[in-house]
């Protein structure tokens, strides 16, 4: 993935975005923005992507078969198991 901006901002907007970021709380208008109140539909990490780090990992056949055949439909084997090891390490943490 790059880095960096592909689509620069004008500065006549950069401008404008800075206007706004320097006025105070209370004087920003926010009653024509509607209110989300079902967020049924969203999604976690759809904006924030850990970085992937490719390996070479060998793993017992049988966890991977297991794997391979309880995934969820939405998602790869190799996401279940980085989800596994992730609920793992939280409660290591935790």
């Amino acid at each position: 993935m790059k880095k960096g901006h592909s689509n620069p901002v004008p500065p006549e907007i950069q401008a404008e975005i800075d206007a706004l970021a320097a006025l105070p709380e209370d004087q920003i208008k926010t009653d024509d923005i509607p209110e989300v109140w079902d967020w049924n539909s969203a999604k976690r990490g759809l904006f924030y992507r850990p970085i992937k780090q490719q390996i070479t990992l060998r793993l017992d056949a049988d966890l991977i078969d297991w794997f391979k055949n309880h995934h969820q439909q939405d998602e790869g084997y190799q996401t279940s198991i980085n989800r596994a090891l992730r609920e793992y390490v939280a409660r290591q943490e935790g």
